[in-house]
């Protein structure tokens, strides 16, 4: 088929550009979510870090409502952590709500939101994310 003008395109990209242009008719762009990379995270990993949040668990009262609102939040954060997007706003909370209702073990909740493993969760998921993370949960915090 040969070319019209409709069909021809000129374009000039400069200065500090990056990221995908797409020039012309009937085009189609997919976008692929970025998940969790294999690299920074494997399976073994996660299920050590479920390990951890198990003996953090295993350190609850045993009874009472504190002990049922306790194993809630921590499966909550457990979710948070590990879920295909780390939800930042939930292990902010947590580790708040256990500061103030059970401090004992604050130090234990905040060590599993700032596990190595977890920072890698947070890495895989976006620069983005994990600047707010730093952000959250950085040394001065």
């Amino acid at each position: 088929m040969p070319d019209t003008p409709a069909d021809r395109y000129n374009i000039h990209v400069g200065g500090s550009v990056s990221g995908q242009v797409t020039v012309g008719q009937g085009n189609t762009v997919n976008r692929i979510e970025a998940g969790r990379d294999a690299a920074l995270v494997s399976e073994s990993d996660i299920a050590e870090l479920r390990g951890e949040f198990d003996r953090v668990r295993a350190r609850l009262p045993a009874d009472g409502a504190i002990a049922d609102q306790a194993r809630e939040h921590l499966d909550d954060l457990e979710e948070a952590v590990t879920g295909p997007q780390p939800d930042l706003t939930t292990m902010e909370y947590v580790r708040k709500w256990f500061a103030r209702k059970l401090p004992q073990l604050a130090g234990a909740v905040t060590g599993l939101i700032v596990h190595p493993i977890v920072g890698r969760l947070v890495e895989a998921a976006g620069s983005a994310l994990a600047a707010d993370f730093r952000r959250r949960f950085g040394p001065d915090q």
